[in-house]
């Protein structure tokens, strides 16, 4: 029997917030609940913070992993490998004091090629808060396992073969009774859905190009279609999430993806890629190739590769992967203005309270007020190497570093 999940609420792809007024959002998969970085609660954020003073507390991490914490209420659920012993793990923490409530080896596998800049332990999970989906690597194949609150087991499956010189990221999104993992790779490659309860297979559909990505879709509806909307195989590409049947294809504009893509209500933005790099609006109400056709802008100047952008009322931004900072207007592509932050990011962007955070490689958090000139409100420093997307409950950032995972709040 399926489980009843709170089906007015979809992890990482809903348009309305999972709790009531004036209560904390969970962020319950990559990108929070509606899987752009945004947090519409009226989140009391610290906005300039330091380190000892606003670290309400830190955890140490027995392994190393780019994933991003989940939360739901006040369990936070992290995904670990620990290289030594070839373990992949999912640990669950208390949320208000940060202490381990349990730790599961999830999988033991032979450690697989990895980009420098990737990791072992590179999807985000997702949960509905019932169950954690976690995706690893399994030697040659693509792992999705289920596992409930009390970290008990409820399935494991291995949907399809996966090969990449890079290693693996494909973080898992929620919709309906359906859990939908990308599986761009260099061979056949595919997007599943499985089914919650069991994991049986519900649709498999081939993907065109047969070329590495790590994009994690969004899923929204628009103009009475649902779409589940990804870049990745030489392409963008909208689908039906209940069936998997294709509804629009873009060609290129490139080879490889990471950035998710995001929507204002009248456009989608994607972000790439490698070997070249673009920045398009999308209009997503064609039907089949659009590529001629439904591309309502474009630029290749300092756009970004792995960290995913963000929208805040008239405005787009993005950070290049070199740390250069864009500001557009979104509905025209007029640049606002570009700006050279701390080298090197990889962290997508979070909005709240209508400002935007950056978050470097180096622990660095730059926070801007969007708008016609940059204005840097503050920056704050970790003290601690980032590679993971901060989460956000409740008014308090929560960030993983190397080594720790902190919860960072004002006191």
């Amino acid at each position: 029997m399926k489980r009843n999940i709170f089906l007015a609420v979809q992890v990482v792809c809903l348009l309305v917030t999972t709790v009531s007024a004036g209560a904390a959002e969970n962020w319950p998969g990559w990108r929070g609940v509606r899987g752009d970085g945004t947090v519409e609660e009226n989140a009391n954020l610290p906005v300039k913070w330091s380190v000892p003073e606003n670290v309400i507390w830190k955890t140490a991490l027995p392994g190393k992993g780019h994933a991003s914490p989940i939360i739901w209420k006040d369990r936070i659920f992290l995904v670990e490998a620990v290289k030594d012993t070839e373990q992949r793990v999912l640990i669950c923490l208390d949320r208000k004091d940060g202490k381990v409530l349990w730790q599961k080896t999830v999988l033991k596998a032979p450690i697989e090629h990895i980009h420098p800049l990737n990791s072992y332990a590179s999807s985000t999970p997702a949960t509905d808060g019932e169950l954690v989906y976690v995706s690893f690597l399994d030697d040659k194949q693509m792992f999705v396992a289920a596992y409930d609150f009390d970290g008990k087991e409820i399935w494991k499956k291995r949907p399809g073969v996966f090969k990449s010189t890079h290693g693996y990221c494909a973080s898992p999104v929620l919709w309906k009774d359906k859990v939908i993992v990308n599986g761009d790779h260099d061979g056949e490659a595919y997007i599943v859905a499985l089914d919650r309860a069991t994991g049986e297979t519900i649709w498999k559909t081939n993907r065109p190009n047969k070329t590495r990505s790590y994009c994690t879709p969004i899923i929204r509806e628009i103009d009475g279609r649902n779409q589940l909307i990804l870049s990745g195989s030489k392409s963008v590409a909208s689908y039906d999430p209940d069936t998997g049947k294709q509804h629009w294809l873009i060609d290129g504009p490139t080879q490889q993806y990471v950035a998710s893509i995001v929507y204002n209500g009248k456009n989608l933005f994607m972000t790439c890629g490698f070997p070249e790099r673009h920045l398009l609006s999308i209009d997503p109400r064609g039907s089949g190739n659009v590529t001629k056709t439904h591309v309502t802008w474009r630029t290749t100047d300092d756009c970004s590769y792995v960290p995913s952008p963000v929208l805040v009322g008239e405005y787009l931004l993005m950070v290049s992967d070199k740390g250069v900072a864009s500001c557009f207007i979104a509905d025209t592509g007029e640049k606002l203005w570009k700006e050279k932050l701390p080298k090197r990011h990889s962290a997508s962007l979070i909005s709240a309270n209508g400002l935007v955070h950056f978050l470097s490689d180096k622990g660095i958090m730059t926070v801007v007020k969007p708008g016609p000139k940059f204005e840097m409100v503050a920056q704050n420093q970790l003290g601690e190497k980032t590679d993971a997307s901060p989460a956000v409950y409740d008014g308090k950032f929560y960030l993983r570093g190397d080594k720790h995972l902190y919860c960072i709040g004002k006191k």
